[in-house]
């Protein structure tokens, strides 16, 4: 990994796996479990990507915007910060720290013809929760991804497999579905993405992963982690989600 992640405020930054899932106080009295909150951030993550197909901003801008979603949840309850809301937020301020900006009010637009019975917000009430985001994240914007990585990677262990190169980058975009990205080295997570892939297209790269001199039970803790919400994603189900929701007072 360069050497500049671990002198960064992402670095600094990095949570232990518990301190991510913490339900704030004025979320437990609405009754929202640890499961609740676990669905409604994953629900929020799949909004902003389903956003930002439609806005055309890189994938780069969506797995910061998950990310600022996500840090914001370590400190803020979903009370006070509503989901919705900061989910057009991050993405809007992800898009403007990427430098690949997309105006406030086409976000405004975009929502509302996804989600009409979901999203009333407008223009004012993005650039009035922006500032309450920035405070939220300490103003710390830069966020490190496990894409770089993962190319080299990649590159490096000569992996000519289009399907298998296919299956990990898509691997690594599902990982913003979870909050590997606030506890783990982004390229530990490009690793992990690269190994469960190697498995599934029955790739022996074993000694490739040697050469690395990288501890390999971290690796493949993340890959079970990986593995395990792929497993309980089939459970998911919008009347869950809702359900999760509607302990917020939100209409689902």
């Amino acid at each position: 990994m360069a050497a500049n992640f671990w002198n960064s405020s992402h670095y600094k930054q990095l949570l232990d796996p518990e301190e991510v899932d913490v339900v704030h106080a004025l979320d437990k009295e609405r009754g929202i479990s640890t499961e609740d909150f676990k669905l409604i951030k994953f629900h929020m993550s799949n909004h902003i990507m389903k956003l930002a197909q439609h806005i055309k901003v890189r994938q780069r801008v969506v797995a910061t915007a998950i990310t600022y979603m996500r840090r914001v949840y370590v400190r803020k309850s979903m009370v006070e910060f509503e989901p919705r809301l900061v989910a057009l937020t991050c993405l809007y301020l992800a898009s403007k720290a990427e430098e690949s900006i997309v105006q406030a009010r086409n976000l405004v637009f975009y929502i509302k013809r996804l989600y009409p019975d979901e999203y009333k917000y407008e223009l004012k009430d993005i650039l009035g929760m922006e500032m309450k985001v920035l405070e939220a994240l300490n103003y710390y914007l830069v966020v490190f991804h496990p894409y770089g990585s993962l190319s080299e990677f990649l590159q490096d262990a000569a992996i000519s497999d289009v399907n298998m190169n296919q299956i990990t980058w898509g691997i690594v975009n599902d990982t913003y579905k979870m909050d590997l990205i606030l506890v783990h080295p982004p390229y530990r997570i490009a690793l992990a993405c690269i190994y469960i892939a190697s498995v599934h297209r029955d790739k022996d790269i074993t000694a490739w992963f040697e050469d690395l001199h990288e501890d390999m039970n971290l690796v493949k803790n993340i890959a079970m982690e990986i593995l395990d919400f792929y497993e309980n994603y089939r459970t998911i189900t919008e009347e869950r989600v809702n359900t999760a929701l509607s302990k917020l007072s939100l209409k689902p």
